[in-house]
């Protein structure tokens, strides 16, 4: 048995201990998306500390709290906070939720939905707009599945043709049309940080066929996908990232836009869950 799968065990039987919930679907509120928290019928509430392996998230507006419930009628596991790479976790460690939450391994959950605040860098994304993840870009210089594999787990050399599913994004396109939100379409391209770009790497991502920049999302793609489950990716747009007209840029500015936002991603992401 690998270490990962040992520390996948002891973490599963510990929550196991006070939940029996098969989850279907696993959650990701990323920074000031904590909205959807409000919406799910809490059954279970476990603090990260108190889980074995879990890392605790550093950073601000991001709780720490595993949630079981249910939302729209469907079994959930959601996770209040994320961890990041610059952080200083390994990619590993900033995985590890996934890894629990899935059923090859952990919890149960076959589909992953993950949010995120993004910088926009194409031209016609604005401040405060919704952008449905289509494909990504790794720029983080690692990857969560170097080392050792788990052929349990899932394969030595995943394929990523898919990583973000097209029912899933038809679903999410659906359900906004419906609900009579505006969703922009893009690729998500994922850098170490913590600080933001320089106007010289905008024009490079930006170049490289990037329409929206973060710090997350990209590890826990891989590691779903490793383990054979659907991901949809959304990002909030929260700030304008052009180079010609760059400004600086705070984090409370940033909650802020994350925060107005909200709602709108609150509901796409509900009205989907229903469906599925």
């Amino acid at each position: 048995m690998t270490l990962l799968r040992k520390h996948i065990n002891q973490a599963v039987a510990f929550i196991r201990k006070h939940t029996t919930m098969q989850p279907e679907i696993g959650i990701i509120l990323g920074t000031g998306l904590g909205g959807l928290v409000k919406e799910i019928r809490k059954e279970t509430v476990l603090d990260y500390d108190d889980i074995p392996h879990f890392p605790v998230s550093t950073v601000e507006s991001h709780h720490g709290k595993l949630i079981f419930g249910t939302l729209s009628g469907k079994n959930v596991v959601a996770m209040q906070g994320r961890f990041h790479y610059y952080e200083g976790y390994t990619m590993q460690q900033v995985t590890f939720p996934v890894r629990v939450m899935s059923h090859k391994a952990g919890l149960g959950a076959t589909t992953l939905l993950i949010s995120n605040a993004a910088g926009g860098m194409n031209p016609r994304f604005r401040k405060g707009d919704l952008m449905i993840i289509t494909d990504h870009i790794n720029l983080q210089g690692d990857n969560p599945l170097i080392g050792p594999n788990d052929d349990d787990l899932g394969p030595r050399f995943p394929d990523m043709s898919e990583p973000y599913d097209h029912e899933l994004i038809s679903l999410a396109q659906r359900a906004a049309r419906d609900l009579k939100i505006k969703v922009q379409h893009g690729v998500f391209v994922a850098v170490q940080g913590p600080n933001l770009e320089t106007r010289a790497e905008y024009r490079f991502l930006r170049g490289i066929g990037a329409d929206a920049v973060g710090m997350s999302t990209v590890p826990e793609n891989i590691v779903a996908n490793h383990m054979g489950m659907r991901v949809l990716g959304m990002s909030i747009i929260t700030d304008e990232c052009f180079p010609d007209t760059l400004k600086p840029v705070t984090v409370e500015e940033v909650i802020a836009v994350a925060n107005k936002a909200e709602p709108k991603l609150t509901a796409i992401m509900k009205e989907l869950v229903k469906r599925l």
